[in-house]
């Protein structure tokens, strides 16, 4: 049986994702249950983080540690990565002492190398390409909530960074409509659009893109590593804060989310992130699910 990544959403069909998904809600009810399965079991999980995190690091280990499995942690300063070792190397090495690799770094192209010279699963765990771990967790969520996001319009409001690609290629495989309000300058390529098979439409005006929409989805106006972007990127994306008025355009039902964490009075405003409408203390919780399922599927399911 290939090896199977998960690199992107476009790595597993369709059906694999929806199936994921239902396998993701289950394990949520058996936790509640505390009736975990020990389907990872002797699995070791590599975890090769470059970038810092709460909610990507917490929820796989707690994955791993949960269904019987055990993850190790590597930083750049705790490897030889970090003083220079080549990429191709560490992933030859790591396969024959790990079941499963994440990786939380900066250039989708590291990923991708790594992924070429493993001989074990290899899950992205954010890139500045790709964050497809998050979008697992908040379709989850939106299935609970709403039902199938299937025929749906959401509405991604702020940078056309890694977010909001994952976006686009979650509107192909989930076949919903996704409108994208982002600033000149800010804006997903042409390329990446073309992703979405035409489910995705590009435009600056926010408004637009909420009218109606079933799920409001935002984040922080700089990323990490754009921290000396700050006042400038403030004054750029002032116009796209998601608050009240602006939900107020959206279907009465409509959700919002976002990945966290949050930088309140920019990208959105205390009022919504804590209002009625808001998920993302749901969407969050459910990054440790999905991950249970997706580690599943590339370790057992894939395998058999």
């Amino acid at each position: 049986m290939a090896i199977r990544h998960f690199l992107s959403l476009l790595d597993l069909t369709p059906t694999e994702l929806n199936n994921l998904l239902q396998r993701a809600i289950e394990l949520k009810r058996q936790h509640k249950d505390g009736t975990s399965p020990q389907c990872l079991k002797n699995k070791v999980l590599g975890m090769i983080f470059e970038k810092s995190s709460t909610r990507t690091r917490v929820s796989f280990e707690s994955a791993m540690a949960q269904c019987g499995g055990h993850a190790i942690f590597l930083s750049p300063k705790d490897t030889q990565l970090g003083r220079g070792e080549p990429v191709e190397d560490t992933a030859r090495v790591l396969s024959g002492m790990v079941d499963a690799v994440c990786i939380r770094t900066y250039r989708q192209e590291t990923i991708e190398k790594f992924a070429a010279y493993a001989s074990i699963p290899v899950i992205n765990a954010l890139t500045d390409a790709h964050h497809p771990c998050q979008l697992l967790a908040d379709i989850q969520t939106f299935i609970e909530y709403r039902g199938s996001i299937q025929g749906k319009r959401v509405a991604w409001i702020g940078d056309g960074f890694n977010m909001c690609n994952s976006f686009i290629h979650a509107a192909k495989q989930f076949d919903f409509e996704l409108r994208i309000a982002a600033p000149k300058g800010y804006q997903p390529s042409e390329s990446m659009l073309s992703e979405a098979e035409g489910r995705a439409e590009l435009r600056e005006d926010p408004n637009w893109a909420v009218e109606n929409a079933d799920l409001i989805v935002t984040d922080v106006w700089a990323s990490m590593g754009q921290e000396d972007e700050q006042a400038l990127r403030e004054r750029i994306f002032a116009p796209y804060q998601v608050n009240a008025a602006l939900m107020a355009k959206a279907n009465p039902s409509a959700l919002f989310m976002h990945c966290l964490p949050a930088h309140r009075g920019e990208e959105v405003t205390n009022e919504v992130i804590e209002g009625a409408q808001s998920v993302v203390w749901e969407e969050a919780a459910n990054r440790l699910h999905a991950q249970k399922a997706l580690l599943e599927f590339l370790l057992v399911t894939s395998q058999e």
